[in-house]
């Protein structure tokens, strides 16, 4: 199994050579579609808009939200397609990786003028190493 810092490598590198071929301006399903088939080729699990339940008050919600990606069972992805990314954005992945159990996220805008500035690694507890 690879390391979450490889897994977030190959993701980010699948992103830029997407953003660079297709460019700004489409749907998010669109770069979602495509990520998913070139992660996919490349041999790696992805589930896609993986429905997560979450617990309050002793009540169990079966389908409280959906991630995007979840790639290796490891790394959440959520994918933008706005203007600008704000901190709304990464509040949203962060609680999102919390109520799932996972530690790293990167949320992927695929608006910008180049997709480096559109990645933002989310981490929630995860150790150091």
């Amino acid at each position: 199994m690879l390391r979450i810092d490889e897994i977030s490598g190959i993701v980010v590198d699948n992103s830029i050579r997407i953003h660079r071929d297709l460019g700004p301006g489409l749907l998010e399903s669109v770069y979602e579609t495509v990520l998913v088939g070139s992660l996919q080729r490349q041999g790696m699990k992805v589930d896609r808009q993986l429905p997560v339940a979450i617990q309050f008050d002793g009540m169990v919600f079966d389908c409280a939200f959906k991630m995007d990606l979840l790639v290796d069972d490891q790394l959440v992805i959520e994918i933008k397609s706005v203007e600008r990314l704000a901190n709304l954005h990464a509040k949203q992945l962060l609680t999102y990786l919390r109520l799932a159990g996972r530690t790293v996220g990167l949320l992927l805008n695929f608006s910008g003028e180049t997709m480096k500035e559109g990645i933002r690694r989310v981490v929630n507890n995860h150790p150091s190493r």
